[in-house]
């Protein structure tokens, strides 16, 4: 398994940067640990931002079924089934659904419409993650039932925290195998693009 995938955050506690929107008694970190996501949310920010990994947390605490399709992959027949599956599950359940969407700007009009009726309905609760701005590339309608929350870039403290956790890491990352005697990450990502 490739090391970031290992190294993927667990737990909001190991989740590094985004301070502004899943730091300690924020809104969203509320919802998410109370697992009362309160509407549909659109995650957007550049790559490598954990948009991503921040779906799987919030999938990892909530009772709700998750579902998660690319919007690069996946067309209208899949969402089709998604949104079937979901009804029959809360028919014969009452439970709810949480559908990922990664790359959701990537839908067209038609295929973000599909979604519509199921998100306003409650039967879906999206969490869309695009690099794109929202407001101009997801349909208005959905925009207007999301809350919205922007990613950041990393900084350089976020990066070597990272580095130094897969370096040191014995379970997950390199430590223990070697890999966590090289110099630390603080001030190596500095060092390394002087």
């Amino acid at each position: 398994m490739p090391l970031a995938a290992r190294m993927r955050p667990r737990t909001l506690d190991e989740f590094v940067g985004q301070e502004h929107i899943i730091g300690p008694g924020r809104l969203l970190r509320r919802a998410i640990e109370t697992d009362r996501l309160f509407s549909s949310i659109l995650l957007f920010g550049p790559p490598g931002t954990g948009k991503t990994t921040l779906a799987s947390l919030i999938a990892s605490k909530s009772q709700a079924h998750f579902e998660s399709i690319s919007a690069v992959l996946a067309g209208v027949a899949e969402l089709r089934k998604v949104i079937q599956d979901a009804q029959e599950r809360k028919r014969l359940y009452r439970k709810r659904t949480l559908l990922f969407v990664d790359e959701v700007h990537r839908w067209n009009k038609a295929q973000q419409d599909a979604l519509l009726p199921h998100v306003e309905t409650g039967l879906i609760t999206l969490i869309g993650a695009t690099t794109e701005n929202p407001y101009f590339e997801v349909i208005r309608a959905l925009v207007s039932r999301s809350r919205i929350f922007e990613m950041h870039a990393l900084d350089e403290t976020a990066l070597n925290t990272i580095l130094d956790r897969a370096l040191t890491d014995s379970e997950r990352g390199y430590g223990g195998t070697g890999g966590g005697k090289h110099r630390s990450g603080s001030g190596r990502i500095a060092a390394d693009n002087a």
